[in-house]
């Protein structure tokens, strides 16, 4: 049984406003002890190859650690890889050139999924404290993020 709906991008808009109260007057101990349940129960209805919305339009930062690990993974240097795959955005973080995200590949598989920035793996935030303390982001990536969506219906709703 599906329970994300099909208008659930139009939802999580209209929603918005409810969103953003709720995130401002949470109970951050209790809401933090039902992320993990929650995160579980949104990915068992959603398979992130289906959407890839988030690697479609948006970038993850690359952080020092992420530029290492994936240039050492793709054989490159790092001004190489650096020079090659990211540029420096408004904030002074690395992200890539280009959306689509250049390591989408066929079946919006990451092509660098084992080595991938800790932001991707991290990504929708919705098992950890992030949802809670940067509320522009959860609000941004509930508009594409169905996960997002499910896990702020069900919170919000309480």
């Amino acid at each position: 049984m599906r329970v994300i709906p099909e208008n659930w991008q139009q939802q999580s808009v209209a929603n918005k406003k409810k969103y953003k109260n709720w995130l401002q007057r949470v109970q951050r101990n209790k809401v933090l002890k039902q992320l993990p349940a929650l995160h579980e129960e949104a990915f068992a209805q959603i398979d992130c190859l289906n959407c890839a919305a988030c690697c479609k339009n948006y970038s993850p930062r690359f952080k020092t650690p992420d530029i290492k690990r994936i240039s050492k993974h793709l054989k490159l240097k790092e001004s190489v890889f650096i020079d090659t795959y990211l540029r420096l955005d408004e904030e002074g973080d690395y992200v890539v050139k280009q959306t689509p995200c250049t390591f989408l590949g066929e079946g919006n598989a990451c092509s660098i999924y084992d080595v991938r920035p800790s932001d991707c793996a991290r990504f929708p935030y919705t098992n950890e404290d992030v949802l809670l303390k940067r509320m522009n982001i959860t609000l941004k990536n509930a508009e594409f993020c169905p996960a997002v969506f499910y896990v702020l219906e069900k919170l919000s709703n309480n």
